[in-house]
């Protein structure tokens, strides 16, 4: 992507989307999820994606899970309650912003 400022704003709805459509997931996998579904065109840095995933387990949107794999400890995330819901809420907000964006940059979309 061109201008990797334009995802940022978006990544706390990306993970949780993400999130709620797989049970559990942890953050190597969850960067080679969107870097796949945007076939290479998104790529979400650990130095963005951490401070995201410990943010969205802060406000109590996500629970951490350890597990121990070939002798080492992973941390999945799983979404709450909480964060289900919030999920909803991210979604919605972002098809009305780009609702929003496409009327403003083609009038002649909305006028539709």
């Amino acid at each position: 992507m061109a201008n990797s400022k334009l995802y940022k704003g978006s990544l706390t709805t990306i993970i949780l989307k993400l999130l709620n459509e797989s049970d559990k997931m942890y953050g190597y996998e969850i960067t080679q999820k969107v870097k796949e579904i945007t076939k290479g065109e998104l790529k979400i840095t650990e130095g963005a994606l951490y401070p995201a995933l410990h943010k969205l387990e802060a406000d109590g949107l996500l629970e951490v899970e350890m597990k121990k794999v070939d002798n080492r400890l992973r941390k999945y995330y799983k979404l709450t309650e909480k964060g289900n819901k919030e999920t909803v809420n991210k979604l919605n907000e972002l098809q009305e912003y780009i609702k929003t964006m496409q009327i403003l940059v083609n009038p002649k979309f909305g006028l539709e």
